[in-house]
């Protein structure tokens, strides 16, 4: 059986799980998340902890036990602490600029780029370099992230761009005569 399947998701308190009819749904102070359950994936839920075992002894589901109880236990931790993730401009001039629920990115073109951020999502930018953003669920944040790093992402020769605040962007040597 998987590693991971094996242990169980803790439910800290002030988040409510419930699991009926193939739906598993988790509330928190930060929101509410749904997921449909997989067939292959029974789900105990013992109170303070949710135990996930397969219902036959296949493969495929040994590895969507693991599978659900990682997503599970990200809606848990989502609706109680959240996600965030984080963006740095480099290159001169690039500034970036939040308002309300859409991000203003003015990042060499002749034009600024708008993005509007889906519900659930809040955008903020402590300074005009920096851009963070924040969720409940784990999937979206990092979806908006890579789309707002799609943009403009960083490029190979002096590392202008988007890039995430942990990335290392290697810097290519220029052609020699």
């Amino acid at each position: 059986m998987s590693r991971i399947g094996k242990l169980p998701v803790t439910i800290p308190a002030g988040v409510e799980v419930a699991v009926k009819d193939g739906i598993v749904n988790v509330k928190g102070a930060l929101g509410a998340l749904a997921l449909a359950q997989n067939a292959l994936v029974k789900i105990e839920n013992n109170g303070s902890a949710l135990s996930f075992s397969p219902v036959n002894e296949t493969r495929e589901a040994d590895a969507m036990s693991g599978t659900m109880r990682q997503l599970v236990n990200n809606m848990v931790n989502g609706v109680s602490k959240g996600f965030e993730k984080k963006l740095t401009l480099i290159g001169v001039g690039y500034k970036a600029q939040a308002q309300g629920s859409k991000l203003n990115l003015n990042v060499g073109f002749s034009h600024p780029v708008d993005i509007e951020m889906p519900a659930g999502i809040k955008v903020e930018t402590p300074t005009p370099t920096e851009i963070v953003i924040k969720g409940a669920d784990r999937q979206r944040v990092g979806q908006i992230a890579s789309e707002v790093r799609a943009v403009r992402p960083p490029e190979p020769y002096k590392g202008k761009g988007i890039r995430y605040a942990d990335e290392k962007v290697v810097i290519k040597e220029t052609k020699k005569k």
